[in-house]
């Protein structure tokens, strides 16, 4: 039995060197195939009818229009456009509407390219924002005000340790939230977040019934200085296609007013004295690492992959956006924070203040190119609103147990055997010989004491 069906070759727009569809799908279609072939389009085309109980009598046709009407529906309940879907799945409007009422063949790329455009058009937004590097001056040499006061931890459970960083002499560590004090009354004392340490201290936020919001209001009120505030949005779906990014900067489609940018590849070796390296996936970094304000854009899947071997497919964010902020540039963004309570609206407008993604249009000028659509998309064109999003996450001993997976545990089993072997008890005696330090009684008592008990909250 033949059929006369073919199927248009679907060529995304940021494949076509930037210029923009036409909105005539006939005409691209046509230019992507020979005439004859367009001529036999046409004609199945008007043979719909004819064309799906052909399809029938082969077996499959039934399939496909069940996975067209699903398909159809989980658009409907969206809330998703067939013009918005489109524009994701870098097609025309109106091939989505002859696909839906049938009149050109599924094929299991398309199949592929629709379902990923649909999830990152979900409405339970695709992606969210987290604070992801906190670090502040206090203007006191008062550790113990800093820590019960305003981080509202107990200092009595922390680990002192007689030696610092940033040039401060010594520190006061709870995992990952540090605590840097010195005798020069002009440095203060530093409170410093990375990641982790954020996550930690939203778990002690969240006993403490505060937000965010409240903690920095307190800062701010303290005279506390900020030194660094990255923002981080997480893009769960993909969104962002960071080779297509660093594509369009190399052709200058990136209009922006800084004058630089660097992009390192999987596995690509970097110099050892840049330190925001991630070694695996793709990295652009747009703006100088060196000024207060700068932009890093990479595979979170990857990073997670090399640093804790996690599988990419098991990683929840797929890529990271993160604006990096210092000193005068942190401090004014958490003023707006705590201005509108809106994290949307300070992201986003410190990322359109500096740099937006276009198409180019070779007879206009730069200034003129209308904004990438997957771009508008990510800055907020069509999407739910983004929320300073927390995940708290409690101190645990994650990073102590590795080392001992790694390093101390074939040791361990080789004493094992030998103690099993022979009849001795080198394990045995070392354990019974091993002094606990202050610093060891400590990290008990961090590990063994609950998150409200180790917070200050009023009762």
């Amino acid at each position: 039995m033949l059929v006369w069906l073919a199927t248009p070759t679907i060529r995304p727009r940021y494949l076509t060197g930037g210029h923009k569809s036409t909105g005539n799908s006939q005409f691209n279609i046509e230019k992507s195939l020979k005439y004859e072939d367009f001529s036999n389009i046409q004609r199945s085309v008007t043979k719909s009818e004819n064309v799906t109980f052909l399809f029938r009598l082969e077996g499959f046709s039934l399939n496909d229009t069940d996975w067209i009407n699903d398909f159809k529906e989980k658009r409907t309940q969206y809330g998703v456009s067939q013009n918005q879907l489109a524009v994701m799945a870098g097609v025309s409007r109106e091939y989505i509407s002859r696909l839906e009422s049938g009149k050109v063949a599924l094929t299991e790329e398309i199949k592929a390219k629709l379902t990923d455009a649909l999830d990152k058009l979900n409405p339970e937004n695709p992606l969210e924002m987290v604070l992801d590097y906190v670090r502040i001056r206090f203007p006191s040499q008062d550790v113990k005000h800093v820590v019960e006061d305003i981080l509202k931890i107990r200092l009595d459970v922390m680990i002192h340790e007689d030696f610092g960083f940033y040039s401060y002499s010594e520190h006061y560590v709870l995992g990952d939230v540090f605590v840097l004090t010195s005798p020069d009354k002009e440095k203060g004392t530093l409170l410093e977040l990375k990641g982790k340490g954020c996550r930690q201290m939203e778990s002690y936020l969240l006993a403490q019934h505060r937000s965010w919001y409240d903690f920095l209001m307190d800062v701010l009120i303290e005279g506390g200085v900020m030194k660094r505030l990255d923002l981080a949005i997480n893009d769960m779906a993909g969104i962002l296609d960071i080779p297509e990014l660093t594509e369009k900067c190399s052709h200058e489609e990136c209009i922006s007013v800084f004058r630089s940018f660097k992009s390192y590849r999987s596995g690509e070796l970097v110099r050892s004295q840049e330190q925001d390296k991630y070694g695996m996936g793709n990295t652009l970094y747009i703006g100088s690492l060196k000024s207060e304000v700068y932009f890093c854009i990479y595979e979170k899947d990857y990073e997670q992959y090399a640093k804790y071997d996690i599988a990419i497919e098991d990683t929840k964010i797929k890529n990271r956006f993160e604006i990096r902020l210092k000193n005068e540039r942190a401090y004014h963004a958490v003023r707006n924070l705590l201005t509108y309570h809106d994290a949307e609206r300070t992201a986003f407008d410190i990322i359109n203040r500096y740099m937006r993604f276009a198409d180019k249009e070779v007879e206009k000028r730069r200034s003129e190119w209308k904004t990438n659509e997957k771009w508008a998309y990510f800055i907020g064109s069509d999407r739910g609103r983004l929320k300073l999003t927390t995940k708290p996450e409690p101190y645990t001993l994650t990073r102590t147990l590795n080392w001992i997976i790694r390093q101390l545990a074939p040791t361990w089993k080789v004493l094992q055997q030998i103690d099993y072997t022979n009849g001795t008890t080198y394990l045995k005696d070392i354990l019974n010989h091993a002094k606990l330090t202050e610093r060891h009684k400590k990290l008990i008592e961090q590990q063994t004491t609950s998150t409200e008990k180790i917070t200050t909250q009023e009762e």
